[in-house]
């Protein structure tokens, strides 16, 4: 029984995909598997994969259901305790697999570990040290931007990105999967927050290092896509993980939060977009029917996250 799944998603990722698949067969570990789940690619990505490779597992979908279904097809694939997600466009160290597998054993009370990405073009720069979320309703990368050096040591953050993590199997049996509301976006600080409010830990890993393109599905840092999705992603993100009482405690700090991010969308054109994905957030939260129970059991959790909230808020002024 292989040890570790490593699950990656693709769509239209033939200028990168071989090249991330070539750093996997240079891994110092070899008890893995590899499980390629495409979200129906129009490009030739998956002929690529089919006429380079045999020793992995291709998934194909017919068409692009979002990244948190693609990785929930590839999880409950997965015949491993622990899955690796990766996103199509990194090359991972040699190493990368064998110090978060090192990384999650370390770590009894981890539900993820996040690797530190690192920016493809300079190799000096973090791309992501870990994810934050904070009060206002804002997610940000730890380190983005920064040197490598300064991020050696290994830290709890509040939720690791999809793009390069290890994953409890069966801690998504406890708190579920992958939200695939979301499609794509804000997907992993869900989970991630899910799994804090059920007493579980989120930590970043120094070691396991992946060189990243980024957006390389997307396009770019900001589109009218991403821009929608994203806001309403983050406003369903609230409803289903706050209680009520939280909710009310972090209105006003909630309130503030959007209006800046609606002031920073209007200045880049995209002010429209925003606003249409807070409506769209608004009609997915009166559908759901997936909002967190509160348990009294999770109170002390509640209160952790609280707090973290808050303090994210300070982070978020000096990162």
């Amino acid at each position: 029984m292989v040890e570790v799944s490593v699950v990656i998603p693709n769509f239209n990722g033939e200028s990168f995909l071989l090249a991330c698949l070539n750093s996997l067969r240079k891994q110092t570990v070899r008890n893995f598997q590899t499980i390629v789940v495409d979200n129906g690619s129009t490009d030739k990505s998956v002929e690529l994969l089919k006429e380079s490779y045999t020793d992995f597992q291709l998934i194909e979908l017919g068409e692009n259901t979002g990244f948190c279904k693609a990785v929930n097809v590839g999880i409950q694939a997965s015949e491993a305790p622990y899955v690796i997600l990766l996103n199509n466009d990194t090359e991972a160290k040699e190493d990368f697999v064998e110090e978060l597998l090192k990384g999650i054993k370390r770590y009894k009370g981890a539900f993820s570990c996040g690797a530190k990405m690192v920016n493809f073009y300079d190799r000096n720069i973090i791309d992501n040290a870990g994810n934050y979320y904070n009060a206002l309703g804002w997610a940000f990368a730890r380190g983005e931007g920064r040197s490598i050096d300064d991020y050696v040591h290994s830290v709890k953050v509040f939720a690791t990105c999809g793009g390069a993590a290890i994953y409890r199997k069966e801690v998504f049996e406890e708190i579920g999967y992958f939200d695939e509301e979301h499609f794509a976006y804000l997907e992993d600080i869900d989970i991630c927050y899910r799994a804090k409010i059920n007493g579980y830990t989120n930590r970043f890993l120094p070691n396991a290092v992946v060189y990243h393109v980024g957006s390389g599905t997307s396009g770019s840092k900001h589109n009218a896509f991403k821009v929608r999705l994203s806001s309403k992603n983050n406003l369903y993100m609230i409803y289903k993980n706050m209680p009520i009482i939280q909710l009310i405690l972090n209105m006003p700090l909630l309130v503030a939060g959007f209006a800046i991010k609606l002031a920073f969308f209007l200045k880049k054109g995209l002010g429209k977009e925003y606003v249409l994905g807070l409506k769209d957030g608004i009609s997915t939260c009166i559908k759901s029917d997936k909002k967190v129970v509160f348990s009294y059991s999770n109170l002390r959790n509640y209160i952790g996250i609280q707090f973290e909230l808050w303090g994210n808020i300070l982070r978020r002024i000096i990162n």
